[in-house]
């Protein structure tokens, strides 16, 4: 053995024996873990729990039963309501991720060629973000309003065109709660996307030029797989966001006409709340942790080997 390396052997031996010596992580991590366990673990346990009884909120003694399942996922309403959440799901998903996307390329491009009016463009649509989903609500229902001071009415009467019945005629409404949830989401997707662009290597988009690649190439071959795995973990937190939305809803639409924009969140927010019925009320919260985690599934398989680890 030569000099220097008998000199180098007790250093690294030393490292790795201070190594070994590193202290556990856990008793740092059991704070985060208790916090956790009570506020959202306790809680999960606590609706899988009530899901088997017939418990209601008028009080009295529930009992164990196996049927609330059956006569919950028996409903006939049931199948629209997913269908309804269907919809406003899949609107509102793709709607934040284009015109996020779309947003976050316009403000990344005028960084680049130091345009006035950046910071005032990506301060503006955070501001829809930061807006309570009862308080969105109640503005887009005044843009909605049919009555002659109705925002958007007022517009189109001003133009010549007639009026639009926005929140009373079912196969319109929906589309405006999607277009109220586009609004107000769309600032997170392109805060995601905005970071992802920044972070690609602009040597990409050089040698692209080199090649001869036209701005939509750019876009198509450079940019947008370079974003698949942020559009895809983006579309994994706006479904689960998204599902859970009825606060703007609730405040929009109240659900109606009908049951047009009532969807599952909602329907299980009536069933607790307006039905008193908290096993019913259970089994929706649970077809929903199931639905969002099946989705999330799916997506997650499309993500990268380095970026699902």
């Amino acid at each position: 053995m030569s000099a220097s390396a008998a000199r180098r052997k007790p250093s690294i031996l030393g490292a790795s024996g201070r190594q070994n010596r590193l202290p556990s992580p856990y008793p740092w991590l059991m704070p985060v873990i208790l916090v956790m366990g009570l506020f959202y673990l306790y809680p999960v346990i606590d609706v899988f729990r009530y899901a088997f009884t017939d418990l209601t909120l008028l009080g009295g003694e529930g009992h164990y039963t196996l049927s609330t399942f059956g006569n919950v996922l028996r409903r006939p309403e049931l199948a629209q309501i997913l269908w309804v959440t269907f919809v406003f799901t899949a609107g509102s998903v793709i709607g934040q991720q284009v015109i996020g996307l779309a947003i976050a390329l316009v403000v990344v491009r005028a960084e680049k060629r130091r345009l006035f009016g950046t910071t005032i463009l990506r301060t503006t649509a955070l501001v829809a973000w930061v807006v309570p989903g009862i308080a969105g609500g109640i503005i887009w229902k005044m843009l909605f309003n049919e009555a002659p001071f109705g925002g958007l009415n007022s517009l189109l009467r001003l133009m010549g065109m007639a009026p639009v019945q926005w929140l009373s005629d079912p196969d319109i409404a929906m589309w405006s709660v999607v277009l109220s949830n586009i609004w107000r989401g769309t600032a997170f997707s392109m805060v995601v996307m905005y970071a992802a662009l920044k972070a690609i290597d602009p040597t990409l988009y050089e040698a692209a030029e080199m090649d001869g690649a036209t701005a939509r190439q750019k876009l198509a071959f450079v940019t947008l797989p370079q974003l698949r795995p942020a559009i895809l973990v983006n579309m994994i937190l706006i479904t689960i966001q998204t599902l859970n939305t009825f606060d703007a809803i609730i405040a929009l639409s109240g659900g109606g006409p009908g049951r047009a924009t009532e969807v599952l969140s909602l329907y299980t927010f009536n069933v607790v709340f307006r039905n008193y019925d908290l096993a019913a009320g259970s089994v929706l919260s649970i077809l929903m942790l199931a639905i969002s985690l099946g989705l999330a599934l799916v997506y997650a398989a499309f993500l990268p080997k380095e970026d699902r680890s």
